[in-house]
């Protein structure tokens, strides 16, 4: 496990506040602290103070303001709430309901920070966020619980089975879009009028296919055109050539995963990669998911890549980082929704 402590300050005060912003993201901390490479305690300490003074007990100056004092939200805790809010349910977060409502996220911001604000208070903020009363997308509901029964009980221990006894190797593979302008925020406009911001150059983005094992191994595939069916069957050459044995990839049920093209491809390589499919609309039981979010937020922040090629390059480079990091590799599969891959004794759910 790495130690922070011989990094500058500035840079162990973004290290905590982005560990801090992972845990209200909903991450654990065995997880948190394999992705940043410090110890459990560390989390521990960090999320102790967080919830004990907020943002200013985290950043290293002289002296801050007493706990309680501010009855405002900086920005990280800012950036935490409207997170929370987008990626969760109020009962996710130990809330009562399914909607969120401006009562329930001033009670959010009460429960993590110990700010009381009211809902006009609250609604100023919701305001500044870019976000609106909305009617909701139901396609959580199209989840199947008992084809995630199926796979847990079923499934998965057959597949696990099937890779020992050829003496193959699993991963979990998944792709991923990354845009020019990932992390840009919102301005002041208009009412009834869509601000319009000039840029340098029109909006780019690249892509990347990433492949992940619980040995800590990573192999990528960074491009620029979409994804497509040709796209995945150069990725399953490359990964083939990177092995002696079997492979068994575990992937979702998109179309190019399921086209003839990479049926063919499978059918006169059978030795070389046999594919799995995830139940329909559960991301969450594919560790490489961690990944991604992972790219996305490593990504600098306040350089962002002037033309595609740049951005590939950023995007090759977080990789390339993560493939010398085989204990953060490993770490993806610490999650509460994905830590069955690690249980060789697994139980019926």
């Amino acid at each position: 496990m790495g130690d922070a402590r011989h990094l500058s300050p500035s840079a162990q005060e973004a290290l905590r506040l982005r560990a801090v912003a992972a845990l209200v993201e909903g991450r654990d901390r065995e997880d948190v602290a394999a992705v940043f490479g410090v110890s459990l305690k560390a989390v521990g300490i960090w999320w102790a103070k967080w919830q004990a003074g907020g943002r200013e007990a985290l950043v290293m100056q002289p002296r801050g303001k007493p706990v309680g004092v501010h009855q405002v939200l900086g920005e990280a805790e800012q950036a935490a709430v409207r997170q929370a809010v987008l990626d969760h349910r109020p009962c996710d977060v130990g809330l009562s309901g399914q909607l969120w409502t401006r009562r329930l996220i001033g009670d959010l911001i009460a429960k993590l920070y110990r700010v009381r604000l009211t809902e006009p208070g609250v609604g100023k903020y919701l305001k500044r966020w870019g976000l609106s009363f909305q009617r909701p997308d139901k396609r959580a509901v199209e989840q199947d619980p008992e084809a995630v029964a199926r796979w847990h009980e079923q499934t998965w221990p057959k597949i696990r089975a099937k890779a020992q006894a050829e003496g193959g190797e699993i991963l979990f593979a998944d792709q991923v879009g990354i845009r020019s302008d990932q992390v840009t925020g919102r301005t002041w406009g208009e009412k009834g009028r869509t601000p319009v911001v000039r840029r340098s150059g029109n909006r780019f983005s690249v892509n990347a296919m990433s492949a992940i094992s619980t040995k800590g191994r990573m192999h990528f595939m960074v491009f620029t055109e979409s994804f497509t069916a040709e796209v995945m069957v150069r990725f399953l050459e490359r990964l083939a050539g990177h092995f002696d044995r079997k492979v068994h990839l575990v992937v979702d049920g998109h179309s190019a995963h399921r086209s003839r093209k990479v049926r063919n491809w499978l059918a006169a390589h059978p030795d070389a990669v046999e594919l799995h499919f995830l139940p329909p609309y559960s991301p969450e039981l594919n560790p490489d998911e961690v990944v991604n979010a992972d790219l996305k937020h490593s990504l600098p922040k306040q350089h962002r890549a002037r033309d595609k090629a740049e951005l590939a390059a950023g995007t090759r480079r977080f990789f390339r980082r993560r493939q010398r990091q085989p204990h953060i590799v490993r770490g993806y599969f610490g999650g509460p929704h994905v830590r069955y891959v690690l249980d060789e004794n697994p139980i019926s759910f």
